[in-house]
């Protein structure tokens, strides 16, 4: 049982274990317990993974009135979680983050089953630093965040990556004429990014023949805008409202561009991409600085805080590292020392020794 979800962030690294557990225990019975309100409602039925739906309430963020409420609703998801845990019986729970991982998590552990948790930012959830008191073993993206459990409890895992793009790239980076940037914000795309960007082209004129752009600009209205805007400054770029294959884009990049989810950096270690990250200022407990900085540290990244991004800056970093070609391989190496392409496998490794 995989409990937990609500973004992409814990969502996809959920999905990476689930593919690893179906490659070395092919009988195994997978089944996902999360909310009709997280990404997973959207994503698990279209898998072969069955999936539990239970409310659980949030408390992080929430007005007083509603974390009382919240609070007086819990025995009722603690009953619903001992239910479902006596209808599946699983030989082991894996919290993977967000609310509806605590009450499952905690019900199994507590009635004496096998539980494991994945922690994937450098600043720990406050679900999983709970939880971390009474699972089996703590898996975790970033050293960093590894004084939020017990330390023998805790294994540097690294983030899980999906198999379809851990495959697509094995395969050697494209071969392609110019520079090519590829900014994302994640699904939904990152306005300050976005318009950031635009604002950046006034100052990469001298460059503009040399640059070929791939955007995830997020919402599908913007595509005709960002295009537009493109061709007038006289810029090669493709604007996408999201893309699909992310594993092709990653191969055909020079430089990303992009915020710092726990997922996201992931893909980039394996990828080996430099960056320049743009952490979302709102994310909790300002977790996505803190993975940046990880990455920042190690000269793996560029960090630029979403409160002194400006086009003249961004443009100012792009071109740094066009002109000094060594410095982007010193940063993809870095990338690539950071790398745990393995993390599924060992995630469920030692679940099944647990």
């Amino acid at each position: 049982m995989i409990a937990g979800g609500g973004t992409g962030g814990h969502l996809f690294p959920a999905i990476a274990v689930a593919e690893e557990f179906d490659a070395k225990c092919p009988n195994a019975k997978i089944t996902f317990v999360g909310t009709a309100r997280g990404l997973e409602a959207r994503i698990i039925p279209h898998t072969r993974w069955d999936l539990i739906l239970m409310k659980v309430p949030s408390i992080k963020g929430m007005g007083f009135f509603t974390k009382v409420k919240t609070v007086l609703y819990m025995p009722i998801a603690f009953i619903r979680a001992f239910f479902i845990l006596m209808k599946v019986r699983p030989s082991i729970v894996i919290s993977v983050g967000g609310y509806s991982a605590g009450p499952i998590t905690l019900v199994a552990a507590l009635i004496g089953k096998k539980t494991v948790a994945m922690e994937q930012n450098a600043v720990a959830g406050l679900t999983n630093r709970i939880l971390g008191r009474f699972v089996k073993k703590v898996f975790v993206t970033f050293p960093e965040s590894a004084r939020y459990f017990p330390k023998k409890k805790v294994i540097v895992s690294g983030n899980p990556v999906r198999r379809k793009i851990k495959e697509l790239l094995r395969s050697k980076p494209t071969k392609h004429h110019g520079f090519n940037l590829l900014l994302f914000g994640g699904s939904q795309g990152a306005r300050t990014i976005n318009e950031k960007m635009l604002d950046a082209l006034n100052y990469l004129t001298d460059v503009r023949d040399d640059i070929h752009i791939v955007h995830q600009v997020g919402r599908a209205e913007d595509i005709e805008r960002f295009s537009a805007a493109y061709r007038a400054k006289g810029f090669s770029a493709e604007a996408y409202h999201f893309i699909e294959d992310m594993g092709k884009a990653y191969l055909t990049a020079d430089l990303v561009i992009c915020r710092a989810g726990s997922t996201s950096l992931a893909e980039l270690t394996v990828a080996a991409r430099p960056a320049i990250l743009i952490p979302y200022p709102y994310a909790a407990d300002n977790h996505q600085e803190a993975n940046a900085r990880s990455l920042a540290d190690e000269g793996a990244a560029i960090m630029i805080r979403n409160s002194e991004l400006t086009g003249e800056l961004l443009a100012e970093q792009i071109k740094k590292l066009i002109e000094e070609p060594l410095s982007l391989a010193s940063m993809a190496e870095a990338m690539r020392r950071r790398a745990k392409p393995e993390a599924g496998r060992q995630i469920v490794e030692e679940c099944l020794i647990v």
